[in-house]
C-alpha cells in the first residue's frame, strides 16, 4: 500500500485520488488502520461498517477509473452521532436510542453520500448533542487529542478529533450553541457554523426523531469541520440546500475579498459582559495582526449597534427553547417550575434556562421581534465592515469535568471562576443573527492546547468566512498535527 498522508487536506487526499497516487479503498483501509491505532485512545469514532464503507469505496474506485467521479469521491468521513446515517446506529448519546438504526439518512448526509463521499462511521457526542464536553453513557468519553486530560469539546468533540488526527477526511458538524465551534477551537481545526437555513438539518438529533418538523429548528445548523479552509470551499457547496438531495445546491454568495490587502475588519478581542481569558483574546490579536500584515484595515473601536447582554438574552432564551422542546416532559416540567422562581430581569443562565424552556407564543413573538431589530443592526454594520474576529469561547480545552449539575461546573478564566454554560457568550453573537462564523486555529497556548479565532461575516455570506480563514493559513496560521500522532 502507497504512504498516506492521513493528515493532508480532503482537497489534496481528493487531488490524489484524481490522479491515481492510490485508491479510494487503499485510502480507506488506511483510514481504518488509524482508527484501530488511535481511537482505542480517544473514542472519537464510535460506529463502524466496514463493509460498507468498502462496498462504497469499490464504488468510487470504479468511478474514478471511467471518469465519473462526483466532487468528494473517494473521502472517508465520520459522521456526528447528532445525525442518522442509513443502516449506522444513531443513538444521539441516548440509552434509549442506543438501538436505532435508521432506514435514512439525514438530508445533509445525503448530500454527502450522493456526492461520493465513503461514510465509514460515527463520532461521538454528549447526550442529545446538550453539552460542551463529548461524553455519554452509550458510548463513554472522547479525549483530546492533544491532550488525554482535556476535552475535546462538545457537542461535536468526536467529530473535531476524527479530523484532528486523520481518522476522518472532514466532518458533519452542527451548531446551536457553538457546537462546530468550540470544539474546532480546542482540537485545532476549522469549524463552520453556517447561515441558518442554508444546509437542511432533517434528521438531526434533537429534536427526537418522532417531534422532527420540515422547516429547520431555529438557530439549528449544519456544516463541516476541515484540516484546511480550501477544504469548506469543496464540501459547503455539497451540502447547501433543502432536504430533498435531488434538488441541485443552493448557490453561494462569493467572497467579498480573496487577498487581505483592503479587508475591512473588526477587532472585538474582548468584552466586559463575556470575559474572555487572555490567551484566547492574544490569539484573536495575533490573528488580527497576520490579517494586518497583509494590507488589512484593522478597527478595535468597530461595532454593530448592539448590546450584547440584549444580544445574549435574545439568543439564550431561544437556544433555551429549543432545547427543550426534544426534552422528556417531565425534564422539561422540571426546569420550567423554576421560572417563577427569577425576575424577568435576571440574565443568569438558570434563570434563562427555565424562561426559556417555559417559552409562550407571546414571549416567542417579542423575541422575534427584537432578533429582527438585531439582525437589522448587523446588516447596517456589514455595510460597513467585512467580518469580525472575536473569541471563539471563553477558554482553551478545558480539563473533564463530569459534575452532574452544568451550573454548578465552573471555567477558569484568567484565575477566576466563571459559570460553565459562559461557553454560550461568544458564540451567541452570530447564532442569535442567523449569522455564519468560522472558527480557524491560529496558535497554540502555553500549555500546548489549540487556540482559534471566530470569523463572523454577513448573512449569507459563509465563503466570506472561508475565505478570511484562506488568509489566516496562508499567514502561517493553520491546523497543525496533534503530538504524537504519525
Amino acid at each position: 500500500m502507497p504512504a498516506i498522508d492521513l493528515t493532508a487536506s480532503a482537497t489534496s487526499l481528493r487531488e490524489a485520488l484524481l490522479a491515481r497516487r492510490f485508491s479510494a479503498s487503499e485510502l480507506l483501509e488506511a483510514t481504518f488502520a488509524r482508527i484501530d491505532a488511535l481511537n482505542p485512545a480517544l473514542n472519537a469514532v464510535i460506529a463502524q461498517d466496514r463493509d460498507a464503507a468498502r462496498a462504497m469505496a469499490a464504488e468510487a474506485d470504479a468511478r474514478l477509473a471511467n471518469g465519473t467521479a462526483r466532487p468528494l469521491e473517494g473521502l472517508p468521513i465520520t459522521i456526528k452521532d447528532a445525525f442518522d446515517v442509513a443502516g449506522l446506529p444513531s443513538s444521539g448519546g441516548l440509552p434509549a436510542y442506543k438501538d436505532r438504526v435508521p432506514a435514512e439518512d439525514a438530508a445533509p448526509v445525503a448530500r454527502l453520500r450522493a456526492a461520493g463521499a465513503v461514510i465509514l462511521g460515527k463520532s461521538n457526542v454528549p447526550v442529545f448533542s446538550g453539552d460542551f464536553q463529548s461524553y455519554n453513557p452509550v458510548h463513554g468519553v472522547t479525549n483530546n487529542p492533544w491532550s488525554a486530560a482535556h476535552s475535546p469539546g462538545g457537542s461535536s468533540g468526536g467529530a473535531a478529533t476524527a479530523v484532528a488526527t486523520g481518522m476522518s477526511a472532514f466532518e458533519l458538524g452542527s451548531d446551536l450553541g457553538g457546537s462546530a465551534r468550540w470544539p474546532a477551537h480546542a482540537c485545532g481545526v476549522y469549524g463552520l457554523k453556517t447561515s441558518w437555513g442554508l444546509v437542511s438539518t432533517w434528521g438531526h438529533l434533537p429534536p427526537p426523531p418522532e417531534r422532527r418538523t420540515p422547516r429547520n429548528a431555529d438557530l439549528l445548523v449544519a456544516g463541516p469541520i476541515t484540516r484546511a479552509p480550501e477544504d469548506l470551499a469543496l464540501i459547503l457547496p455539497v451540502l447547501a440546500g433543502p432536504r430533498d438531495a435531488s434538488v441541485a445546491p443552493s448557490p453561494l454568495a462569493p467572497p467579498r475579498r480573496t487577498e487581505a490587502r483592503g479587508l475591512r475588519v473588526a477587532l472585538w478581542a474582548e468584552d466586559p459582559f463575556a470575559p474572555a481569558d487572555r490567551e484566547v483574546s492574544e490569539a484573536v490579536r495575533k490573528a488580527a495582526g497576520l490579517l494586518a500584515a497583509q494590507g488589512a484595515i484593522i478597527d478595535e473601536a468597530a461595532r454593530p449597534a448592539i448590546r450584547f447582554a440584549e444580544a445574549f438574552e435574545v439568543y439564550a432564551l431561544l437556544n433555551h427553547a429549543v432545547v427543550a422542546y426534544g426534552l422528556p416532559p417531565k425534564v422539561r416540567a422540571r426546569i420550567q417550575a423554576l421560572a417563577a422562581k427569577f425576575s424577568p430581569n435576571d440574565l443568569s443562565h438558570q434563570a434563562l434556562q427555565a424562561r426559556g424552556a417555559r417559552m409562550t407564543p407571546g414571549l416567542y413573538q417579542q423575541i422575534a421581534q427584537r432578533r429582527l431589530a438585531l439582525k437589522r443592526q448587523w446588516a447596517r454594520f456589514f455595510g460597513s465592515w467585512d467580518v469580525v474576529l472575536c473569541p471563539p469561547a471563553p477558554v482553551a480545552a478545558i480539563p473533564h469535568d463530569h459534575l452532574p449539575d452544568i451550573h454548578a461546573r465552573r471555567l477558569d478564566v484568567n484565575g477566576e471562576p466563571r459559570p460553565y454554560l459562559d461557553f454560550l457568550h461568544w458564540a451567541a453573537l452570530a447564532t442569535g443573527a442567523d449569522l455564519p462564523a468560522l472558527v480557524a486555529p491560529v496558535t497554540r497556548s502555553a500549555a500546548a492546547l489549540p487556540l482559534g479565532v471566530q470569523i463572523i461575516a454577513a448573512a449569507g455570506e459563509d465563503l466570506t468566512a472561508v475565505a478570511v480563514g484562506g488568509m489566516l493559513a496562508q499567514a502561517g496560521a493553520g491546523y497543525r498535527v496533534p503530538p504524537g500522532i504519525a
